[in-house]
């Protein structure tokens, strides 16, 4: 009897893939429900993730995402309820507990990368790397010259092979996400937790992200991928998890039609600065972090109601700009900062308390216990903790700054409790309660959902605030504020351009 080679052809392959996929995890969640804080998340959610499946998980700010992944990858407990599992599978043999299978999961989001900032782990990027090919989160130790090889390599295939001998600390935060996206790799995982793993990218790094994730996509490790922006979602997605009021529903992805980005036109409102409107001077400017020079004669004015975008390359300088001018770096020998009403020789205080911040770092820092409204009545006080009983009068300015960015709801809950998004729309209520005359934001939307983000684009454009002068570091077209008065482009810690808008960060050269 002739063989089919056809039929033949299609068993030998399905073969080969079914030993693929014994190779990965496969996750089932069974009438799953959490509990966080005396809230309830997650209710009765049931899921299914098999190997060479690859998943976009979806949901407003503070739907859950995050806490489903790290419940995915054993790191939260889901409340005891009849009936409810959490299945691994792997090589055949089936776990309900997430212990046995953790080390086979590797997590790369916003919180893991925290991490390294609260411990101070300041590894060498190379070593950083390495942890993920000894499964620890700080080397155990020091690396053979066979691991130290591949986590070079890998270094290199997120395009950043030239910092292997770098401090981890020193790197930009979109450097540190591309370091840590190669420890995960360098983990061998059998199911691989994305939550929103392009923040902080510049737009080169996005698409060498993107195309690491493309060499896996003809491989059978399953994906999960948490992302606000659908222009960041990868090409090969196969289904999509949507997360609304605790509850998921699961289906096929069928992507729309991608929505290009339009530069934002050059504004016809450049204004001319004066003496009497300007608040700051900066001139010839070098700044010095860890023996290397960060910054080399930048020079800058900004005045009473102008829009400053910042743009560059991860690494270019941009937080270090936002920070020198705040007061956190000092201005080497033969620069100038001059800043309205601070004298040579005296206290930032005054005029840091007239400054408002949004950026990571300061998320970072602020302190997890206090609730929203006193993290706002702390800004309100130029400090990060309270060192006194909050006033009805604070409390009351609290609740009003709260409100004006949508996050009244959010005043009596504890700041380390929030999602990562709803924690940032409590910095830009934070940052505009004490009437500032200056907002420094740097990647100030990150982790927002589409709505939030316009609604604070709009609150920026609005008549209330048009004396407001705002420097921003971005990496995204569609997140410059309306009114754009300035330019400035960094490359390696110099001025590329400074003058009007011409071209929105992100858009090609």
């Amino acid at each position: 009897m002739p063989i089919d080679l056809n039929v033949a052809r299609r068993r030998r392959n399905a073969m080969t893939a079914s030993r693929a996929a014994a190779r990965y995890l496969e996750v089932e969640l069974r009438h799953i429900a959490l509990q966080r804080d005396g809230r309830q998340v997650l209710r009765d959610v049931q899921w299914h993730i098999r190997p060479g499946e690859r998943w976009l998980l979806r949901g407003a700010n503070g739907a859950g995402k995050t806490q489903l992944l790290k419940l995915l990858a054993g790191d939260v407990w889901p409340q005891p309820a009849p009936g409810a599992q959490r299945l691994y599978t792997r090589d055949g043999e089936e776990y309900n507990e997430p212990w046995l299978v953790r080390e086979e999961i590797a997590y790369l989001g916003a919180e893991r990368q925290d991490r390294y900032e609260h411990y101070h782990w300041n590894h060498r990027a190379v070593t950083v790397v390495g942890t993920g090919l000894q499964h620890s989160d700080i080397p155990r130790e020091p690396l053979t010259r066979a691991a130290r090889t591949q986590a070079q390599a890998l270094l290199r295939s997120v395009g950043l092979g030239a910092l292997a001998a770098r401090r981890f600390l020193t790197l930009s935060y979109g450097e540190r996400r591309l370091v840590l996206l190669a420890r995960a790799l360098a983990w061998r995982p059998r199911l691989l937790l994305l939550d929103e793993p392009l923040n902080g990218l510049d737009a080169t790094h996005r698409q060498r992200f993107l195309r690491v994730l493309q060499r896996l996509r003809h491989s059978q490790l399953p994906v999960v991928y948490a992302t606000h922006r659908l222009e960041e979602v990868p090409a090969g997605m196969s289904h999509v998890a949507q997360l609304a009021g605790g509850r998921l529903r699961t289906g096929v992805w069928r992507p729309k039609r991608r929505r290009s980005i339009v530069a934002p036109r050059a504004t016809a409102h450049a204004r001319v600065t004066t003496a009497a409107s300007r608040l700051l001077r900066l001139r010839d400017a070098s700044v010095w972090r860890e023996g290397r020079a960060v910054l080399r004669g930048v020079s800058l004015e900004l005045a009473r109601g102008e829009r400053v975008v910042v743009h560059g390359a991860n690494g270019s300088g941009k937080s270090t700009l936002l920070g020198t001018l705040y007061g956190e770096h000092a201005v080497a020998n033969g620069g100038e900062l001059w800043r309205r009403g601070v004298p040579p020789g005296m206290p930032l205080h005054a005029f840091q308390r007239r400054v408002g911040r949004v950026s990571p770092e300061l998320q970072l820092a602020l302190p997890r216990q206090l609730t929203a409204a006193e993290t706002v009545v702390a800004g309100l006080r130029g400090s990060f903790g309270l060192d006194a009983p909050v006033t009805g009068a604070e409390q009351r300015r609290a609740r009003q700054a709260l409100r004006r960015v949508g996050a009244v709801a959010l005043a009596a809950r504890a700041f380390g409790t929030l999602s990562y998004g709803q924690a940032r729309r409590v910095l830009f209520a934070r940052a505009l309660a004490g009437a500032p005359w200056l907002l420094l934001l740097d990647e100030p939307y990150t982790g927002l959902d589409s709505a939030t983000r316009s609604a604070l684009r709009a609150l920026l454009h609005s008549s209330s605030l048009a004396r407001l002068a705002i420097v921003m570091a971005t990496h995204h077209a569609d997140d410059w504020p309306p009114g754009v008065t300035q330019q400035l482009e960094l490359a390696g810690g110099v001025v590329r351009y400074r003058g009007r808008a011409r071209r929105a960060a992100g858009s090609r050269r």
